[in-house]
């Protein structure tokens, strides 16, 4: 049986299953958010931080910027978002939202895609704006599951409460962090001009896709323990047999502030 992971924010042994089946973001939202950027995409210089496997990233890369560098601190995460981006503009570091490696004033945009609520929020928008340019933008963006517009998703999100009644997620994107994400940018030295956006797209999962995706989270998989994750997934098994597909909302929510 695969041994949960021992550390909250730890991706090891996790990086094949969150590149393979994590989803993506509503295209609508990094539209909006390049339109904010100046300079023009084509001659902007870009930054994602705790890239992951590069699913944002890549996102990134195909709107056709100056430049696209992913910084991740986790070997396995980077290795798999390497071996994704092959035949992409993207270059690869080992860094982290506290210190990222790169030099001052050297981007446009610096993002964050569901990996801001693992940073020390202080020390992270320090580095941010040590490494953008005056007029440059930081943006934080996460996707979380709209559940409760399908009701399998609710019983199925229901039963984690059933395992372990006391459970704490560390960000779904929707609670947390995000609670107070616009206040605490304003209110943050350095920024100004702080923009919320959200935009909704639709994924139909293959079973395999679906469950695939749930084996990636890793605050759950550290939570619940071994025997309690490997109880919640046969559940899942057996609430999805049988299906074609499972129809999944995602809700992208971004917050994008302005270095003054």
């Amino acid at each position: 049986m695969t041994q949960a992971p021992k550390n909250l924010g730890d991706f090891t042994g996790l990086a094949g299953d969150y590149s393979r089946y994590r989803p993506g973001y509503a295209p609508s939202v990094l539209t909006s958010i390049l339109a904010l950027v100046k300079p023009p995409v084509a001659e902007a210089d870009i930054a994602d931080v705790g890239a992951g496997t590069g699913i944002w990233t890549r996102m990134l890369a195909e709107r056709e910027p100056r430049s696209v560098v992913a910084v991740e601190p986790n070997d396995d995460m980077r290795e798999q978002g390497i071996l994704a981006s092959k035949g992409t503009s993207i270059s690869w570091r080992k860094g982290n939202g506290e210190a990222t490696g790169l030099p001052d004033a050297s981007v446009d945009l610096v993002s964050m895609a569901s990996s801001f609520h693992w940073v020390d929020y202080d020390k992270g928008c320090a580095e941010f704006q040590r490494i953008l340019r005056p007029g440059g933008r930081f943006v934080a963006v996460w996707n979380p599951r709209l559940i409760e517009v399908n009701p399998l998703l609710v019983e199925i999100e229901a039963e984690i409460g059933r395992l372990k009644p006391d459970i704490k997620r560390v960000s779904s994107g929707r609670s947390g962090l995000t609670d107070r994400l616009n206040d605490k940018l304003w209110a943050t030295p350095g920024f100004d001009d702080v923009v919320y956006l959200e935009g909704r797209h639709v994924s139909h999962q293959t079973p395999e896709q679906y469950i695939g995706a749930w084996r990636s989270v890793n605050d759950l998989q550290v939570q619940l323990g071994t025997d309690l994750f490997a109880a919640f997934i046969r559940y899942i098994e057996g609430k999805t047999a049988g299906l074609a597909t499972i129809e999944t909302t995602y809700l992208t929510r971004a917050w994008t502030a302005r270095r003054v």
